[in-house]
């Protein structure tokens, strides 16, 4: 009797794990490559994060650690090493999906009919059949929560026609975004070659641009679905998703080559976080650094205005067809800083008084600096919002005698 106990005991531990969310009997879930390796729940378990950046204990051989709205860098670890992404990959093809989507140029409800090539893809995939068709919806769903190579494929011939066009669009779209070291040559991370390669900088970088797009949440927030009419079930490959608290995303990625691969988001109190962690030995690991990573972002920093407690008083400009310009910070909304330094934190404005004509969109007028104490956090531009030209001599004279006749002189 006590066998049988252990028996089922141990039974319902894996059944709570791999399958957190009831599914309907009828719906095969679909458990991607990505989770060929069990993950016990006590990695996802919050623990208390560390005080000092220099305490992180992060083992995979590449890593970084960035806040989205500041694009600051936390943490960093080889991170400019180029290595082969595994499917995190996929977050180009996503990426230029959803900018396609959110352009017109496509809809979700878009039927996309799957080619012979598609439908042969192995790796992570819901098995299309040549000719099968599919939303855009479900196709980009299947994507971000299964990692499903088929409908990368596919959904790369239906924007560009052939994968070999997508790709160059990656590859594109990474030189605009400044990913400096990445050459993509497939939208899957399915095929082990050594040109295929970015780096946890890049993968941070493109991820960031990612999540600026809050409609491709609805599909990363996602734990469970379907498709195929709820005849087909997907299980999200970030375990993250259901265990982090704040999950947001973002993609896994795993080959024999690559090992594990993790970029992953999370959002707490309107403050969001991106850890890419690479070629991490075990799965259990990636998510541990990701966590380790997230957790220690979360209780060592805020994100404050970066904009003065009052306005900024337009400059004088002398000699201009208009009498003022009204100076900008340049660039940024707000500040992150450490936690302990919130309270502390000031904002000193250094504006010019006047500028002479004319004066460019964009012209230097001064700084914000953000201090705590004697410590500078941050030094900002501050810019002419607007170009002004500068008055020629009849308007000069014509000002003059204004203000002769008027009394301004």
């Amino acid at each position: 009797m006590k066998k049988m106990i252990s028996i089922i005991l141990v039974f319902v531990l894996v059944f709570a794990f791999v399958m957190p969310v009831a599914a309907e009997d009828s719906v095969p879930v679909f458990l991607a490559e990505d989770d060929n390796e069990a993950v016990d729940a006590s990695v996802f378990q919050e623990e208390t994060p560390v005080a000092n950046v220099s305490d992180l204990n992060i083992s995979a051989p590449s890593a970084i650690l960035l806040e989205k709205e500041t694009g600051r860098v936390i943490y960093e670890k080889n991170a400019d090493e180029k290595l082969e992404p595994a499917s995190v990959t996929k977050v180009m093809t996503i990426l230029l999906i959803v900018e396609a989507i959110e352009a017109g140029k496509i809809t979700l409800d878009d039927m996309v009919t799957t080619s012979a090539y598609a439908a042969s893809m192995g790796g992570s995939q819901i098995f299309l059949e040549e000719g099968e068709q599919m939303s855009v919806r479900d196709m980009l769903k299947s994507i971000v929560v299964a990692s499903a190579n088929d409908c990368a494929v596919a959904m790369a011939e239906y924007l560009s026609g052939s994968e070999s066009v997508f790709v160059a669009k990656m590859n594109e779209r990474a030189k605009q975004l400044g990913m400096t070291n990445t050459n993509f040559t497939n939208c899957t991370g399915l095929l082990d070659d050594t040109t295929h390669v970015t780096t946890a900088r890049d993968i941070a970088t493109m991820s960031r641009e990612l999540i600026k797009h809050d409609m491709i949440k609805q599909f990363t927030k996602i734990w469970m679905d379907s498709v195929r009419n709820g005849e087909f079930g997907l299980n999200n490959t970030n375990k993250l998703i259901y265990y982090y608290p704040g999950a947001t995303g973002l993609k896994t990625g795993f080959t024999s080559r690559s090992k594990y691969c993790l970029s992953a988001t999370a959002e707490r109190d309107g403050v969001e976080y991106i850890a890419v962690i690479l070629h991490a030995e075990t799965s259990a690991n990636r998510f541990e650094s990701a966590k380790t990573l997230l957790s220690y972002a979360f209780a060592n920093y805020s994100l404050i205005s970066a904009y003065p407690d009052s306005a900024l008083l337009p400059v004088r400009v002398n000699l201009g067809k208009v009498p003022y310009v009204q100076p900008v910070i340049q660039g940024i909304d707000k500040i992150l800083v450490d936690k302990e330094t919130a309270s502390t934190v000031t904002k000193e404005v250094q504006v010019i008084d006047k500028v002479p004509a004319p004066v460019k969109a964009g012209d230097k007028l001064g700084a914000l600096v953000v201090k705590s104490g004697d410590n500078v956090l941050g030094e900002y531009p501050i810019v002419a919002g607007d170009s002004v030209g500068k008055l020629g001599w009849g308007n000069i004279f014509g000002q003059f005698l204004q203000m002769l006749f008027t009394g301004g002189l």
